[in-house]
């Protein structure tokens, strides 16, 4: 699926809020023309009659303008509330984003003509269909601060194929295996075996209580044996303005996506499917209409986040995104994926600030054959506060179509920033009640990576969505090396709660000591976690149960901070160690002349 933009980033993170680079509309008047976007005024200059879907951005939020002194709590839910006063300074908690846009604004919109589709509080916009020359009106208005364009969904078929399974209960070796874990995962192993998922469901973790929005094409079989279990908070159809996300013509494929993209996060009938996160409480949202008679889906997007917000969402995930118009309209460039640019992005970077872990797919772009040296993301994967992930097959091995970045923005930032399984994803049919499917795409990928997050949510609910997402980088299989084909790496659901058990985050380390390695007992490899007070000659070792030096992690001088080692059972030579007792020792030498000497006994098993 594909991607949009941003045009509110995050700039800075701290623990007490996020500072955002945010322009304020100016409340001057500007001439009409001023007031149209590039993108807009290219389209009204080929002189065509049809409606265009736009956003008319306003000046100020009129009468409620007297209520910025003393924002009232009940504009916002209580478990929306609850979220954010993890997150927020109590003079934040609320603020202007949340005052509601002024209806008589809207109202004189709609007397002159346009028709108006949705409002954005957050944006203080709405989105409305009007022809060329109402468009020129309504510019002339002096609450109308701009005019732009509205996004569109794009959707490549090539990259996401689905073949339907026999029913049945036929248990491949593979699906056996699964008994030695809490639940039969059945064909569905290798996607969730990949990112360690299993190992936290055997510790009684399935995302509990946590609150998660997914948004799609709606959702046509909730029926499914794969979501008898699934508790359903809200749902809403932004498409067609009613309550149930079960597309209306359900004869044809409408809302298939949906149903792969829930049941890859949400499944859970043993023995076939089990979705990382299927203990968890649902907001579901239809955001994009299949058909393409009615390609304007941004507009949806945002009102569906803030929506979801408003009722105390936690994570969401949409394999969705925002690139391409229908000729003759210019398009979003893979030089708008700046994280700054397309209000999709900025609604996404608002609910990150809001206390959202917001989950995206990179996009099925693969690399541009044209210029293989510029992104092919789909926003809003670009903002740097989403967690944009990209596909890899069961084997680890990044699929062709994953997108890749880097964003534009400056300075450009690594994109994707995880990855995981994208390829041979099982997935509840869309059509057959009690039958699977196999599909690929980031689409699939992305709700594993929102279900992991939503995990981690549930052990530690205090934990803020750039500490989540920190977490999971962090510890992902390639965190020593990022770059713009896989970002952090493969994301490794134990590793990225030991983290968190581990540190801190976003605290300053006030003594030099070593961490108890995580996982142990390990096998493969474990992550080793240490921090230093202030900068330190550092060496880091591995020694055998007699004494002998095995394998050096770290020798040199570091600066004061958090750290995370890796060891993968080699030893010094490249060999590979035997399983048994070995130790890690930290020796750090401060500037201030502090000695730490610090070990952690270790298990390798074979």
């Amino acid at each position: 699926m594909n991607g949009s933009k941003e045009i509110l980033t995050i700039r800075q993170w701290s623990r007490g809020g996020l500072l955002l680079g945010v322009v304020l509309a100016s409340t001057s008047l500007l001439a009409a023309g001023e007031k149209i976007s590039d993108r807009l005024a290219a389209v009204l200059r080929t002189g065509g009659e049809q409606k265009l879907a736009v956003w008319v951005t306003f000046t100020d939020k009129g009468a409620n303008e007297l209520r910025k002194g003393s924002i009232p709590l009940g504009l916002v839910s209580e478990k929306a509330l609850e979220r954010r006063r993890n997150l927020l300074p109590p003079d934040q908690v609320v603020d202007y984003s949340d005052l509601p846009v002024e209806e008589s604004y809207v109202e004189q919109l709609t007397a002159a003509g346009a028709a108006v589709r949705q409002r954005s509080k957050w944006l203080n916009a709405a989105s409305l269909m009007a022809t060329p020359p109402l468009i020129q009106t309504l510019a002339a208005l002096p609450f109308v601060q701009a005019i732009d364009l509205v996004g569109r969904f794009k959707k490549d078929p090539s990259q996401e194929l689905t073949t339907e399974e026999a029913n049945g209960s036929a248990r491949t070796s593979l699906e056996k295996s699964t008994l030695a874990n809490a639940f039969d995962y059945g064909p569905s192993l290798a996607q969730v075996s990949l990112l360690n998922i299993p190992a936290v469901h055997n510790e009684g973790n399935y995302a509990q209580g946590i609150i998660i929005g997914v948004f799609d094409t709606g959702f046509r079989l909730l029926t499914h044996e794969a979501f008898d279990s699934l508790k359903i908070l809200a749902t809403r159809d932004f498409v067609d303005k009613k309550v149930s996300v079960v597309p209306n013509n359900p004869a044809t494929n409408f809302g298939d996506h949906g149903v792969l993209t829930l049941s890859t996060l949400a499944g859970f009938k043993p023995g076939r499917l089990v979705g990382p996160a299927f203990g968890a409480t649902f907001i579901l949202a239809r955001t994009e209409n299949d058909s393409s008679e009615t390609p304007f889906e941004e507009d949806n997007w945002v009102a569906a986040i803030e929506w979801a917000e408003s009722l105390g969402v936690q994570v969401t995930s949409t394999s969705l995104g925002y690139l391409t118009y229908d000729a003759p309209y210019e398009s979003w460039t893979w030089r708008d994926m700046n994280g700054r640019t397309t209000m999709v992005t900025e609604a996404a970077a608002m609910a990150v600030r809001k206390g959202v872990i917001v989950v995206n797919a990179a996009g099925n772009e693969g690399i541009a054959r044209d210029d293989p040296t510029h992104n092919t993301l789909l926003a809003p994967a670009d903002a740097d506060s989403v967690l944009a992930v990209g596909a890899v097959t069961p084997d680890g091995v990044r699929a062709g179509f994953s997108s890749v970045g880097p964003t534009t923005s400056i300075p450009p930032h690594i994109k994707p920033d995880v990855m995981t399984t994208g390829t041979s994803v099982v997935c509840a049919s869309p059509s057959i009640r009690t039958g699977y499917t196999s599909a690929q795409g980031t689409s699939l990928a992305c709700p594993l990576a929102a279900g992991i997050a939503a995990m981690i949510l549930k052990e530690f609910p205090t934990a803020t969505p750039m500490e989540v997402v920190e977490a999971m980088k962090m510890t992902s299989s390639n965190a020593g090396a990022p770059n713009n084909r896989y970002g952090w790496g493969i994301v490794n659901a134990t590793r990225a709660l030991g983290y968190l058990k581990a540190f801190q985050p976003g605290s300053t380390p006030t003594s030099s000591t070593l961490v108890q390695n995580f996982p142990n007992p390990f096998n493969p490899s474990t992550s080793i976690p240490y921090t230093l007070s202030e900068e330190s000659s550092v060496s880091l070792k591995i020694y055998d149960i007699l004494g002998r030096e095995v394998y050096t992690l770290v020798n040199g001088t570091q600066v004061r901070g958090q750290y995370l080692a890796s060891w993968s059972g080699q030893d010094n030579r490249g060999g590979v160690v035997a399983g048994g007792v070995y130790f890690c020792r930290l020796d750090a030498t401060g500037i201030s002349g502090a000695r730490t000497t610090v070990t952690r006994k270790m298990l390798c098993v074979r």
